[in-house]
């Protein structure tokens, strides 16, 4: 009983705080879901939620469209990402402006994907920014905005070494980065191993670490792999057999998301970044876990 009330994910001692993302809707059942997710994710009192944001036009209108409503409707901090792909810098730094006018003060400032594709090569819009050490400058100059940066424990597929990577982490905050939150990761290990080597070259700033509940086990593979996150042998396991028994799936996804989280609660972790895919129900019932509740008082939403 001593040794269970040491364990700050037992003792309620902990003081977990939680953000979220989400991705703008492309239709009207969509945009539906993703606000039945805010609505009962809300009560939780999140830092904040963030949005997505592809290289697309329409995509990117999405994005701010969802922002500037969750600024109008909620009383949520939201963050908006912002990418260079596909964008000279007189287009970027108007987004930024849009967004400081529409009320938002917190940026996830990302050099995005290519826009080929992931595993395709990255190619820097003629007038645009070129990497995301640019974009952070660039936020900075245009207003004193929030800004948080990627991180990546198992390294960026397209880093040579992670301390390539820890290279890059530093040179956004110089830029002025406040925070960075990790890719996934399903082994712990990868991420305590990422903060000691990022610690021991003078990164001070937090780093998040990024959790995504498995929702469909093959479809996180597949983006696992394309984003450079391995997938244990022992997670495989726990999804055999189950491609037709979507019930069970969703009670194994509980159970390995739980576990994950508490055991990087009970090493100390404080911060903690869902990817929900705008799904709430998974993600709840890990923060119910974890003790991050509603108030007393407040109602949540079914």
């Amino acid at each position: 009983m001593a040794d269970d009330l040491k364990r700050a994910s037992r003792s309620g001692l902990g003081g977990v705080k939680v953000s979220f993302e989400f991705f703008p809707p492309k239709t009207a059942e969509m945009d539906a879901q993703l606000w039945e997710a805010i609505t009962r994710l809300a009560p939780l009192r999140p830092k904040f939620i963030s949005i997505t944001y592809g290289a697309g036009g329409s995509t990117r209108e999405r994005t701010h469209a969802t922002v500037a409503r969750i600024v109008k409707e909620t009383m949520i901090r939201p963050a908006a990402h912002l990418t260079c792909v596909a964008a000279s810098r007189a287009e970027v730094d108007a987004v930024i402006r849009g967004y400081w006018n529409a009320g938002v003060r917190h940026i996830v400032a990302l050099r995005g994907d290519p826009a080929g594709g992931l595993g395709s090569t990255f190619e820097p819009h003629p007038e645009g920014y070129a990497t995301s050490t640019d974009l952070v400058a660039g936020i900075r100059r245009v207003a004193d905005f929030d800004i948080t940066v990627s991180a990546y424990p198992e390294k960026h597929p397209e880093s040579a070494t992670i301390d390539a990577d820890i290279d890059v982490l530093k040179a956004k905050i110089d830029a002025g980065a406040n925070r960075a939150i990790t890719q996934f990761f399903f082994d712990n290990a990868h991420y305590f191993r990422f903060i000691d080597r990022a610690r021991a070259r003078g990164v001070t700033i937090p780093i998040i670490p990024g959790i995504v509940p498995v929702q469909n086990f093959r479809q996180t593979s597949s983006f696992a792999a394309k984003t450079g996150a391995s997938i244990p042998a022992w997670l495989a396991r726990r999804f055999e057999g189950l491609d037709d028994d979507p019930a069970t799936r969703r009670l194994i996804a509980a159970a390995v998301a739980a576990e994950q989280v508490i055991d990087l609660v009970d090493h100390g972790v404080t911060d903690l970044h869902f990817y929900t895919m705008n799904k709430a129900d998974l993600v709840f019932a890990i923060c119910h876990l974890l003790g991050v509740r509603a108030p007393v008082g407040e109602g949540v939403a079914s």
